[in-house]
């Protein structure tokens, strides 16, 4: 993606967040924020992947169409084998994913497991659903989707 080629603001978005990952050496796509990802995803020019365990989905909340590609399974979070494949299954190497996970530390490991076999546009979400643990120890009130006011559903 090149500057030259940034014609709309989504463009323009992703030009600045592959820009920013190449001036801090991060192994994949680029970090985008929360607010910045769901523009991407209204305008169809990116594809939300939650990487979530399916307890957190259930118990925290979810995106509504978003893909659930669990990074990790269980209470214990543990690795996901097929994350790779699955993801594979599920969207295209050529495609724009935006990675999501609580707070930004796993989509951004599967955003570099996802680019080391080939999915040359492969972002993480920064913050996350939940974002970062504030000084009480609580995530929802420092930073993600949710702190954000933006689309979200509970069972």
């Amino acid at each position: 993606m090149s500057a030259l080629l940034a014609d709309t603001p989504e463009d323009i978005l992703l030009e600045n967040a592959i820009r920013e990952a190449r001036d801090q050496n991060l192994p994949f796509a680029g970090s985008v924020p929360p607010v910045e990802a769901w523009a991407l995803v209204e305008s169809g020019r990116a594809v939300l992947v939650d990487v979530r365990s399916h307890e957190e989905r259930k118990f925290v909340g979810y995106v509504p169409d978003s893909i659930h590609v669990p990074w990790a399974t269980g209470t214990a979070l543990t690795r996901n084998p097929r994350f790779l494949r699955e993801l594979e299954a599920r969207v295209g190497k050529s495609d724009v994913i935006l990675l999501l996970c609580r707070s930004g530390k796993r989509s951004a490991l599967a955003a570099e497991a996802a680019t080391r076999i080939g999915f040359s546009a492969a972002f993480n979400v920064s913050e996350g659903f939940e974002g970062e643990l504030d000084a009480a120890g609580q995530r929802g009130h420092v930073g993600g989707w949710r702190l954000h006011g933006l689309k979200w559903a509970q069972d």
